[in-house]
C-alpha cells in the first residue's frame, strides 16, 4: 500500500484489490469500498474543486445526529429499539433486543435497497462503516459533542472514527450510538464514507 501524498489517493498494490474489485461482487451502484481516511479527504477536496461547491466529511457527531431521526431521538436504531435484515444490511446471523434472525448477505448491498431513515439518508445502518473526520477521543458532557481535539489538525497517524457498522457486523455493531475507530491508512472491504456540503454563506 502506498501512502497518501497531497490529492493524490491511497492505491493498493496487494492482490489487486481496488474499490472496484474486492473478492466480492460490486455493482456501481454499491457504495465504494477499500478506501482509506486520506482517500476520502482527497475525494472531497476534488469535488469540492470540481463543484466550487465545499465538501467534506461529517464530524461525528453530525454523523450522529443525521442517523438518528430527530435531536430527541434516544432509540438504538432509526428503526426503533431493534433493526431487521429488511431494514438494513449486517450479520443476520445476529439479533438484537426482541429482533429475529435474518438474512446474512456476506457483501454489500446497493446504495438505496433499504428504506431511509426520517431525514432522507440511506444505509446509516450497516453496510459499510463511514469515515467521520474526527480523530478518535473520547466525549465532552452531553450528547451529540464533538470529541475535543476532533479533526485533522491533531497527529495526522491518529485513529479516525468509523460510524454505522457494516456488512459483516452483528446488529450491536450497527447502533446509531456505536462508535469505532481506525488508523487513517487502513483500508477494508467494510468501509466507505459519505459526504458533507457545506450551505453556501
Amino acid at each position: 500500500m502506498t501512502t497518501s501524498v497531497g490529492d493524490k489517493l491511497d492505491t493498493v498494490e496487494q492482490e489487486g484489490a481496488s474499490w472496484r474489485f474486492f473478492g466480492l461482487p460490486q455493482d456501481d451502484d454499491h457504495p465504494v469500498v477499500m478506501v482509506t481516511w486520506n482517500d476520502a479527504l482527497a475525494f472531497c477536496k476534488w469535488l469540492s474543486r470540481r463543484e466550487g461547491l465545499v465538501y467534506r466529511l461529517p464530524s461525528e457527531a453530525e454523523w450522529e445526529f443525521a442517523c438518528r431521526n430527530s435531536p430527541t431521538d434516544t432509540k438504538p436504531f432509526n428503526t426503533g429499539d431493534t433493526i431487521s435484515t429488511d431494514q438494513a444490511n449486517y450479520n443476520g446471523n445476529f439479533i438484537y433486543g426482541k429482533g429475529v434472525k435474518g438474512v446474512y448477505r456476506k457483501g454489500t448491498t446497493a446504495v438505496g435497497h433499504f428504506p431511509p431513515n426520517a431525514r432522507g439518508l440511506f444505509d446509516m445502518h450497516g453496510n459499510v462503516f463511514q469515515w467521520c473526520q474526527d480523530a478518535n477521543n473520547d466525549y465532552g458532557p452531553g450528547p451529540l459533542t464533538d470529541p475535543h481535539g476532533s479533526g485533522a489538525e491533531r497527529n495526522p497517524f491518529d485513529p479516525r472514527v468509523i460510524r454505522g457498522g457494516a456488512w459483516f457486523s452483528m446488529p450491536d455493531g450497527c447502533r446509531s450510538a456505536f462508535r469505532d475507530f481506525a488508523p487513517p491508512n487502513h483500508i477494508s472491504n467494510l468501509q466507505g464514507f459519505r459526504v458533507v456540503l457545506e450551505p453556501l454563506k
